[in-house]
């Protein structure tokens, strides 16, 4: 992967140094009722667990990483302090679950709500902070702790502690400082027992991280229509432009792409033209606007390794750490014929497998999909290779998929049970839509079962030059979205019922429309408002 021996060579010397800094700082708590660390045991996120005299908190789904080499910025644990020997008078819920990888495929209707109890721990520590004062667009790394407004607290995700945006990360008075810091103690207090638990007090337009709120709702944060695209950071011929000068048109914004880097881990890197830690803070101020920011995985050259557990276990935590690391709202799957996404391939069974672990850590984890319509409708027409080879893939994560959007172009005409419909047609749109809502029955005989109207959106290129093929025009979307939620417009296909709830659209790309001047997305937002 591109700069990746420099990139190595600089997380090392942060780990180093966020570890020493640390460790300066211990403080003790009470690790009465922790489990003792077991390398067989895999731990989801805020598990607790004890190991050499110490505490330590996942961050996300691990196994086999000792807590006492895997404690640094971006690592699977958070070091919590030394453990003190006396009672906590706290409530203290640890679970340590030895739930092997596999197991995570069984989902049921509580997928997409979440309780998670987190391991509550106190601190019993006195006198005046000895910590620095809180500086917006200070590094902090992972354990490091600051005061702020008379009180402590100990950073958790270095990338949104580091953040310039006080109003959002400001600890204890930022409209999101929790996503981003635990709270340690009030300095002006001789004694206190500060009991650490999952946060509750996130917003709705907020990724949790490894402190999540308690519960979520799969469409949480979205409007009732949606305007998604895609902003990649790199130049095809349309630029790369700054995230921040992203207009407020759209709705949910999908960064391209995450890479492979082997063996089952992923990464990210931003194009050389664009800064890290501005991104960063691009990311954050996004959000704050009520706007989703979610990490694509694919694209046409993009691939995913998923073949057995250990691939999983890697994509897991890698994808944990990016999502902490930059703030991301969640991800979205894009692979495409370069990903082998085929019929019977590792990939179909191990992909949900890897994305219901993240829920684990990631209760409120943001899913869409860009699937092209071979992979998904197609299973009408022929039930091997790739045809209808995400069927399998969506069926396993309908209870966490947030939208489907199926790319209607560079594909061809599409086989529905009502016709054959051309590309950027007003019957493609909706025929499309209807067989993802009201289901369809697969060329092998077996069924698919539809999807929610609010999970279902319709993917289109954003111009002429943005795609080889499948433009649609904007009164032709208004008349699909119209006949999709209130019957009204429809061409030849009509669906059986009306959908009101109907998502809304994808459409590739956020650049190539600022390219050609907003001419998708100014028409296409106003449609979608102007819906019930």
């Amino acid at each position: 992967m591109k700069f990746q021996s420099i990139k190595k060579a600089l997380l090392l010397a942060s780990a180093t140094f966020s570890t020493l800094l640390f460790a300066s700082h211990a403080f003790a708590v009470s690790c009465t009722g922790l489990p003792e660390w077991n390398s067989a045991a895999a731990y989801s996120g805020n598990t607790q667990v004890k190991s050499a005299g110490k505490a330590y908190k996942a961050n996300w789904w691990t196994q086999n990483q000792d807590p006492a080499t895997h404690s640094a910025q971006y690592q699977e644990w958070t070091l919590l302090g030394v453990c003190d020997g006396t009672t906590s008078s706290a409530s203290s819920t640890s679970v340590a679950s030895s739930t092997s990888v596999a197991s995570s495929v069984k989902s049921s209707s509580s997928s997409s709500k979440i309780s998670s109890s987190v391991a509550s721990s106190t601190s019993s520590v006195g006198g005046t902070c000895a910590s620095p004062q809180y500086v917006a667009g200070t590094t902090y790394n992972i354990g490091q702790l600051v005061q702020n407004l008379g009180s402590e607290y100990s950073c958790t995700v270095g990338g949104w502690c580091s953040s310039t945006s006080a109003w959002a990360y400001a600890p204890g008075s930022g409209s999101a400082w929790t996503q981003a810091w635990n709270l340690v103690r009030s300095c002006s207090a001789a004694s206190s027992s500060v009991a650490s638990t999952s946060s509750s007090k996130s917003s709705a337009t907020s990724v949790t991280s490894s402190k999540s709120s308690s519960s979520s709702s799969v469409n949480n944060g979205l409007p009732k229509h949606a305007l998604v695209g895609y902003w990649h950071d790199f130049d095809n011929g349309s630029g790369v432009i700054r995230l921040a000068n992203v207009d407020a048109t759209w709705d949910v914004i999908v960064i391209a792409f995450a890479d492979d880097a082997g063996n089952g881990n992923v990464s990210f890197t931003l194009d050389p033209s664009l800064n890290k830690a501005t991104f960063i803070a691009d990311v954050a101020a996004k959000r704050a606007q009520g706007k989703k920011v979610v990490l694509s995985f694919g694209g046409q050259n993009g691939t995913v390794t998923l073949n057995n557990s250990t691939n999983v276990a890697n994509f897991v935590s890698s994808t944990a750490a990016i999502l902490n690391e930059y703030g991301f709202d969640g991800i979205d799957i894009d692979l495409e014929s370069g990903a082998g996404v085929t019929s019977g391939a590792p990939i179909i069974t191990n992909l949900p497998i890897a994305i219901k672990q993240l829920k684990t850590s990631f209760p409120n984890l943001y899913l869409s999909m860009a699937p092209e319509h071979p992979y998904v409708q197609g299973g009408f027409v022929a039930a091997s290779g790739i045809w209808g080879a995400y069927l399998p893939i969506i069926d396993s994560l309908r209870n966490e998929l947030n939208i489907l959007h199926v790319q209607l172009y560079n594909n061809g005409s599409l086989y529905t049970p009502y016709g054959t419909f051309s590309e950027g047609s007003v019957d493609i749109m909706v025929a499309s839509s209807r067989m993802l809502i009201e289901g369809f029955t697969k060329a092998d005989g077996t069924r698919f079962n539809g999807l929610r109207p609010d999970q279902v959106a319709i993917g289109l290129p954003s111009g002429a030059r943005s795609a080889n093929s499948g433009y649609a025009t904007p009164a032709d979307i208004n008349k699909a979205l119209t006949c999709l939620t209130q019957l009204v417009n429809c061409n030849t296909v009509v669906p059986s019922a009306a959908y009101p709830t109907f998502r809304g659209i994808m459409t590739w790309s956020i650049n190539w429309d600022v390219k050609d001047g907003r001419p998708f997305s100014v028409p296409v937002s106003n449609s979608l408002k102007a819906l019930p």
